[in-house]
């Protein structure tokens, strides 16, 4: 299962990424976020594996997440017309996940987010919910871009809802 989702951040493309790159952020925006550590490697670093823990109601999913991608990699003085990438693989019971994640400038102060996500299942149980169910994925991709969005933009934190 392949699909695209993108959202426009009304912030300069370098602070979008410093944003989004920084760990210390994730559980603001990363709606269900539990745990993200580094298992090797320094986080967001090329080669490096995180143990990932995400609760949805009483579900819990842990995965691992490998950064397969990460350009330019100093994430300051960026040229105005290069793209930033972030991709990385995600490995769960039963689910294998790509995400490959691209910041353009639109303009001196909004970026332009698109994320593209495979996702390859395995075992019955995970492939019957691939099938029944793929819409989920997309909404919940596109959920974690509006929430980073709100993060960014107005300083609101997932966390403080509910």
């Amino acid at each position: 299962m392949k699909y695209t989702v993108s959202i426009e951040i009304a912030l300069p493309r370098e602070q979008t990424a410093q944003l989004l790159a920084d760990p210390a952020h994730l559980p603001k925006w990363l709606r269900g976020l539990v745990l993200h550590e580094p298992l090797s490697g320094v986080h967001g670093a090329v080669g490096t594996q995180s143990r990932v823990v995400f609760q949805s109601g009483k579900q819990q999913m842990e995965a691992t997440e490998t950064v397969t991608r990460r350009e330019p990699v100093e994430l300051s003085g960026i040229p105005k017309e290069t793209v930033v990438h972030f991709d990385r693989e995600i490995v769960g019971l039963g689910m294998w996940n790509a995400v490959r994640d691209r910041l353009t400038e639109v303009g001196p102060e909004t970026t332009l987010w698109v994320s593209k996500n495979e996702y390859r299942f395995s075992g019955l149980l995970m492939r019957l919910v691939g099938l029944l169910m793929p819409g989920t994925f997309r909404k919940q991709s596109q959920q974690h871009m509006q929430d980073f969005k709100a993060f960014a933009e107005q300083g609101k934190d997932v966390r403080n809802e509910g």
